[in-house]
């Protein structure tokens, strides 16, 4: 078995409960989906990884939510709305330049997420850091079975060598 296999089956898993959760507590599906990409795409593994995709995540949505609301400043001029999104999207690359906020991809996600949503920054916030649990759960999990499944087969193959040994020994004894 492999890791990918693994995490497949704990994400198949998952994924089903995040459906329920989400129907459950009226959250929005689609962007949990959304919060598992953002955690299989970092780069960076484990709680650093989790922490900075989360705030990258959080500061989409906040980028989205100054677009929105500047857009409406100035409804009879959709020329600033578009000047201002130009400026928010450079400034959403820059933020880069500082390590806890250096996962681009999560802000984007998080800024089209809340588009998507028409700016229900609260039900996509939560959605979204829910789905990024999940996603760090379905990783985490794939690869905690996968190691199991390993460690069971060692031990299978050190049983093994060691009944070998024994039949060994005591033939070589009883000649």
């Amino acid at each position: 078995m492999n890791a990918l296999l693994m995490i497949a089956f704990t994400t198949g898993i998952l994924s089903g409960v995040w459906g329920w959760l989400a129907i459950t507590f009226g959250l929005i599906g689609w962007a949990g989906f959304l919060g598992y990409a953002i955690c299989f795409s970092s780069p960076i593994n484990g709680l650093r990884g989790l922490l900075i995709t989360a705030i990258t995540c959080c500061t989409g949505v906040f980028w989205a939510e100054v677009i929105l609301l500047g857009s409406t400043l100035t409804p009879g001029w959709s020329f600033m709305g578009y000047l201002l999104t130009g400026v928010v999207a450079f400034l959403m690359c820059m933020q880069s330049l500082y390590r806890w906020l250096a996962f681009i991809p999560g802000t984007f996600i998080g800024a089209g997420a809340t588009f998507a949503a028409q700016g229900n920054w609260q039900l996509v916030l939560i959605s979204l850091l829910l789905g990024l649990l999940f996603g760090y759960a379905m990783k985490i999990s794939g690869l905690w079975l996968l190691q199991k499944h390993q460690l069971r087969k060692l031990q299978r193959e050190q049983d093994i060598a060691l009944d070998i040994a024994q039949i060994t020994h005591s033939r070589s004894e009883g000649s």
